[in-house]
């Protein structure tokens, strides 16, 4: 008997191959929907992406950045808000891929397609960046519903399913506890 051949089980690092499939192409597969509803939810679902990744990073930002009395609790609040944006992006690039297209992976292609206004590399006022981010999910918010209206035109009732259940309702809820910690109240009553 002969021995199998040896198998060259060294790492190939360094390695770079052509594109596969080029962004905003959707590959056909067996889903019962058209090219055109799975072109359209992909670009609908990308831009929701790469807004969400901005959120998701602002929210990050602001974590790190908070500052005053009510810092402790502001932190951790973001802390969990950014997390919970990362799911939403896990989400949505799950969804892109499997209508056969290509998710927005890369930040700085996030950041070229994104909406979500740019804020500036210092640190703002608390107010100033609680409002940065309700502004962030506004502009999310109203894409969100024009995209799920969309979508569920079309038919593609598992894209309008995962726009409404996860980046509408979940944004409703941050928007409201962020905007909590903007009212003007006294602490206590005298």
């Amino acid at each position: 008997m002969t021995a199998p051949p040896a198998v060259d089980t060294r790492p190939l690092p360094h390695r770079r191959g052509p594109e596969i499939q080029a962004f905003d192409s959707v590959n056909h597969l067996p889903l019962g929907l058209t090219h055109e509803t799975r072109t359209y939810s992909c670009r609908r679902l990308n831009q929701l992406l790469a807004d969400t990744q901005m959120l998701y990073a602002l929210y990050k930002k602001h974590h790190w950045l908070m500052r005053g009395p009510t810092f402790h609790q502001l932190h951790l609040l973001l802390d969990r808000h950014a997390e919970q944006q990362l799911t939403i992006v896990d989400l949505l690039a799950e969804r892109v891929q499997t209508l056969g297209g290509v998710a927005v992976g890369d930040p700085r292609h996030a950041a070229e397609l994104t909406r979500v206004p740019r804020p500036p590399d210092g640190v703002e006022e608390v107010p100033a960046m609680l409002s940065r981010l309700l502004q962030a999910h506004e502009t999310i918010l109203l894409d969100a519903r024009d995209a799920a209206r969309g979508v569920a035109e079309l038919g593609d009732a598992g894209s309008e399913d995962l726009i409404v259940s996860e980046v509408v309702r979940g944004g409703e809820t941050q928007v409201w506890f962020l905007a909590e910690h903007l009212v003007d109240t006294p602490l206590t009553r005298v």
